[in-house]
């Protein structure tokens, strides 16, 4: 009552703020730019001002702005049908969780809205799947330092960050944090009796953009199998051909998940995920277990199912590779330009960065300055996830910038 009255005398006096985010909840610090169109692995603000756009929505944009073949597709679905929630069959899901399957080691696939919501499903999936084998007690979800798995309760419990967590009351018992590379620890954690899956990301984005060794994984893979631990991966970032496989995990022979999380690539830009499981897992999760109102909707389906067909085409994800190469080879050369303030190249194909010796925080800026969308994420990275269109041309120009901003740039 407070606040509306309040808001009546500030209009009557009229005082009300003029900041046009006022009424957002202030969870975000965005620039001053705002960009109202794009084309490729471009951005145009409202003046025409064109950025190049190497962060692509944090790893989202994965076939860039305004795709032709996305654009169609959505327009073509909007005209017939938006909504039916899944009490009623939805085509392109079928037709969908088909590919997928045939794509991948899945049996079964979940759709949710968010890479969060995938998560959530994976988390819930592990579980039962013990407690209908006849083992209840295990619960525990084994996870990592450095982790990102979302910011639902269950997600940042998952993730473990202290930052994330305060504030939101005590921590949720049936999680277990290791150090990222600790091999002992994992092997004493998984083999407790309690244990009932591994979450682990094979690229880390929010963590450093740092690459789980391939041997590193298989190891953990034996050790899963050797304890009756599920192994979860969560690619909800490093998936859909961004490290030039259509899944990371599909670069280390004799790997495969039980469960895995997509989203942000997988949509291309429209919000969906996805929870893919084996058939062994999948079976358990029954009417009742686990549900979503808009998961696997009309609309985002039809835009997955252009996005798979375009992305999981080996064709493409050669391209991938050897775009990726190009820009590895770039950011070496700007590392050893600078060996004063660049530490070294982190990440997999086109997930990847420099580690800086300093926040790039301000640098992030300069590159803006500069036309040139990146990120930034932990241990001191600045953090690059472009389209996967991307060519040569695009690699040039950015690395030239980002040369440029680290020459001008005075670490804090």
């Amino acid at each position: 009552m407070r606040g509306a009255l309040s808001k009546i005398l500030a209009t009557s006096e009229g005082q009300q703020m003029s900041d046009p985010r006022q009424h957002i909840m202030p969870v975000y610090r965005p620039p001053e730019e705002v960009f109202v169109q794009g084309e490729g692995p471009y951005l145009f603000t409202e003046d025409g001002a064109r950025y190049l756009d190497f962060i692509a929505g944090i790893a989202v944009n994965a076939l860039g702005h305004a795709h032709p073949a996305m654009v169609d597709a959505l327009r073509d679905q909007a005209g017939k049908l938006w909504h039916t929630s899944n009490m009623f069959r939805v085509r392109g899901a079928e037709e969908l969780a088909d590919k997928i399957c045939r794509d991948t080691f899945a049996d079964r696939v979940f759709f949710t809205n968010s890479g969060t919501e995938a998560i959530e499903c994976a988390l819930k999936t592990a579980r039962k799947y013990h407690w209908a084998n006849g083992n209840p007690d295990r619960i525990d979800i084994i996870t990592f330092t450095g982790a990102f798995h979302g910011r639902s309760i269950g997600a940042i419990n998952a993730g473990g960050n202290p930052k994330y967590l305060e504030g939101f009351g005590p921590a949720l018992p049936g999680f277990v944090h290791i150090e990222w590379g600790d091999m002992a620890a994992f092997e004493e954690a998984v083999s407790r009796p309690t244990a009932a899956a591994i979450l682990i990301e094979p690229v880390q984005g929010e963590g450093g953009v740092r690459a789980l060794p391939d041997e590193t994984l298989k190891r953990m893979r034996e050790l899963c199998d050797q304890h009756g631990v599920l192994m979860i991966l969560d690619e909800v970032q490093c998936g859909m051909g961004r490290t030039g496989k259509l899944f990371a995990y599909q670069w280390v022979d004799g790997v495969e998940p039980d469960i895995l999380c997509s989203a942000k690539g997988i949509g291309g830009g429209f919000p969906f995920g996805a929870c893919l499981t084996t058939e062994a897992c999948g079976e358990h999760m029954q009417p009742g277990s686990h549900g979503s109102t808009y998961g696997g909707n009309p609309l985002a389906m039809a835009v997955g199912n252009v996005v798979w067909d375009i992305i999981s085409d080996e064709k493409f994800l050669a391209e991938v590779r050897r775009v990726s190469g190009t820009l590895q080879q770039s950011l070496k050369s700007i590392a050893d330009s600078h060996p004063d303030k660049v530490l070294e190249v982190t990440g997999r194909g086109l997930l990847t960065g420099l580690k800086m010796k300093a926040d790039p925080k301000n640098l992030q800026g300069l590159c803006r300055d500069k036309n040139l969308l990146v990120g930034v994420a932990g241990a001191n990275v600045l953090r690059l996830a472009p389209p996967l269109v991307i060519t040569d041309e695009h690699v040039r120009e950015a690395t030239r910038i980002m040369d440029e901003a680290v020459t001008e740039w005075a670490p804090a």
